[in-house]
């Protein structure tokens, strides 16, 4: 420990995983003293130390959480303010290793302490350093790649509800996207979860371009909070120092905002929302707006799970996220449901990027799919069917076992062929309502036949 760091004696309050010391209002200059966001150092009587970084400033008091709680810190306890914020380990070395929120290696591999390190947190991109999102990132997912395409510099929740197998879904999506790098945030987790996560990458043969940070639902609820900060600092330097298309992975975003609020809790503050803080929309903001595609580098997507309690999409996790994100996938039922899904950056790469006819079939199979959801109510309430109902049925059930079912692995253009064998299957061409330059060129001719 430096001996020019100053030691602050007076712990004037512990709360759960929050101290407050009194640190004179004469410290507090330009240059030194404590500032919002720095780490600090807590020495216990017993001459362990713990690690703790600084939340509020108010005169002359201090509030700091402390990473690994606050067994063993006492009013004897002292603190030394390092004077810099919390920092990631930035190198090729990082590649195929799992961090948990400290930044501290925890797979059993090498230490990275000579390895350089980069400050967590700070402003996003300025707008000017931006490009317009226009490049699509395939995930051999039907239901993303046709309906609602995942864009590079996207940032995108899947809400989901506790129970649904979004953690799978989110692992197929790392493992078959066309990224440069995945870096993988956990917040939360169970362990079964963790291990799930690190197995499917390990075994899919893609960990050698992942970096996994991982806060277990053991570790430190303060820990939870830094691992999008974590994740989104070493992939904005993949991206802008050597130019990567890096996609970064977060489940879920509902469990950093329950630290959120416990923290606030915590220290007092008045709560809005459902106990949350009054600040949820900035804290989330924070992170999603790290995403973008640069006009010198690589690019950062952000595509995360937020669990919607009960259900319940304007609960204030799912509703903020919703003002700040580009559209959602809505899954439910092992499925994503193709109404309550968007992408408002897929009109940039449809058409553009992709086969002529991927907009005129995206929406022939929409318009088809809700008329046969409305064939269903007619059949559920006794209505007499005509041969178009049934039309429509057959296309829905097919629409749903080959399109919607979240382990169907398709690349785009098989997808295309099999919606036009689809629409083939249950429809006549002028039934289609399409371009006819694009059914004479793509409806299967064995089926006008």
């Amino acid at each position: 420990m430096p001996q020019t760091l100053i030691r602050y004696s007076k712990i004037l309050e512990i709360v759960g995983d929050i101290i407050k010391v009194q640190v004179p209002e004469s410290a507090h200059t330009k240059d030194a003293g404590p500032r919002f966001g720095d780490l600090a150092v807590v020495e216990n009587s017993d001459g362990s130390l713990s690690l703790a970084q600084i939340i509020n400033l108010k005169q002359d008091t201090v509030a700091l959480q402390v990473f690994r709680g606050t067994k063993g810190v006492s009013t004897n306890s002292a603190v030394r303010f390092l004077g810099h914020p919390m920092e990631a380990t930035y190198s090729g070395n990082i590649l195929g290793r799992v961090f948990r929120g400290t930044g501290e290696p925890i797979d059993g591999g090498p230490e990275l302490s000579q390895d350089p390190k980069v400050p967590i947190g700070g402003s996003s991109v300025n707008p000017m350093r931006r490009i317009l999102a226009s490049k699509m990132i395939r995930t051999n997912v039907p239901m993303i790649d046709v309906f609602n395409c995942l864009v590079e510099s996207q940032k995108i929740p899947i809400f989901s509800v506790s129970g649904e197998p979004f953690n799978p879904f989110l692992a197929r999506i790392g493992i078959q996207a066309d990224a440069d790098i995945v870096v993988f945030g956990g917040l939360g987790l169970i362990f079964d979860d963790y291990y799930f996560f690190r197995k499917a990458f390990e075994d899919a043969g893609v960990f050698s371009r992942t970096v996994m940070f991982v806060n277990l639902a053991s570790d430190p609820i303060v820990e939870r909070m830094l691992i999008p900060d974590m994740a989104l600092a070493v992939a904005e330097r993949f991206a802008v120092e050597e130019g990567k298309r890096v996609l970064v992975l977060m489940s879920d975003m509902t469990a950093f905002a329950d630290a959120l609020k416990e923290v606030s809790i915590a220290m007092d503050r008045v709560p809005a929302n459902r106990g949350y803080p009054g600040d949820l929309y900035s804290q989330l903001a924070r992170r999603y707006e790290k995403a973008a595609d640069y006009v010198q580098g690589g690019s950062v997507t952000i595509l995360t799970v937020t669990t919607m309690p009960g259900d319940d999409v304007t609960h204030p996790v799912p509703d903020n996220t919703g003002y700040i994100t580009e559209g959602q996938f809505y899954l439910h039922d092992s499925t994503i449901d193709p109404f309550g899904s968007l992408s408002r950056l897929k009109q940039n790469v449809i058409g553009k990027e992709t086969r002529e006819d991927h907009s005129q079939i995206m929406n022939t199979m929409i318009r088809f799919y809700s008329g046969a959801k409305d064939a269903e109510q007619k059949q559920a309430m006794a209505f007499e069917l005509s041969d178009y109902d049934r039309k429509l049925l057959k296309f829905g059930d097919l629409f749903k076992k080959r399109f919607m079912d979240i382990n169907v692995s398709l690349p785009l253009e098989q997808a295309l062929d099999l919606a036009w064998k689809t629409l083939s299957e249950c429809f006549e061409p002028q039934e289609l309502l399409m371009k006819q330059g694009l059914i004479d060129k793509y409806f299967p001719k064995e089926a006008s036949q």
